[in-house]
């Protein structure tokens, strides 16, 4: 039900800054299926890699995770971090077949590229490494 007037009333993406992490933070929040939709057809005409993290209010390694998400934001500022509360948009969660917390999902382009499930810090890492956009230099 609070996804449903969630969407109708707003509450769109906004910087999480209402973290108690130190860390700045550049991941975006959705609190709205309709406006995820709309940011997410945008992303399908660029080829910058985007990290859905799909996590729950009440999920531990989620929150052990959160410093991580907020860190690898501000060391990949070619990469765009996403953050969807699975109970507050469980269609969105659904949509990508999430079934256990966190779940990372790895999109270019609207496509998925990789996936990580669990508190996987280093796994994570190595894939947004290995999907990120790099400048290409001449030979």
């Amino acid at each position: 039900m609070g996804a449903i007037l969630s969407s109708f009333f707003g509450g769109g993406p906004a910087t999480d800054s209402s973290e108690s992490s130190s860390e700045p933070s550049s991941v975006i929040v959705f609190h709205s299926s309709n406006r995820w939709q709309l940011h997410f057809d945008d992303s399908k005409k660029m080829p910058k890699l985007m990290v859905v993290d799909f996590s729950a209010s009440w999920c531990g390694p989620c929150k052990l995770m959160e410093p991580v998400i907020n860190a690898m934001s501000s060391k990949f500022t070619d990469v765009e971090f996403i953050k969807i509360d699975v109970d507050e948009l469980s269609d969105v969660a659904q949509e990508f077949g999430v079934q256990a917390m966190p779940t990372f999902v790895l999109l270019k382009q609207g496509k998925e590229v990789d996936k990580v499930v669990g508190a996987k810090k280093d796994e994570l890492e190595k894939k947004v490494e290995k999907h990120r956009v790099k400048p290409k230099f001449a030979a």
